[in-house]
């Protein structure tokens, strides 16, 4: 998931990208499309959380089985 960030040169939204040690911005276009960008990274955090969570639900589980 790309991070977007406001350009320090033109103020615009931009994708932030690191290539070879060096930061480089690429504007967003439309602003619906950085809303959606950032729709997307807050469910992906949801997910992700979620995914840990139900992993650490299966080992417990599992560790109760064992024993």
């Amino acid at each position: 998931m790309s991070t977007v960030a406001i350009c320090p040169t033109c103020g615009s939204h931009s994708r932030i990208k690191e290539v070879e040690g060096k930061v480089r911005y690429q504007a967003v276009q439309d602003e619906e499309a950085f809303k959606k960008i950032s729709q997307l990274k807050k469910s992906m955090e949801k997910f992700k959380a979620k995914a840990e969570q139900l992993e650490k639900e299966l080992e417990d589980l599992k560790t109760e089985q064992s024993t």
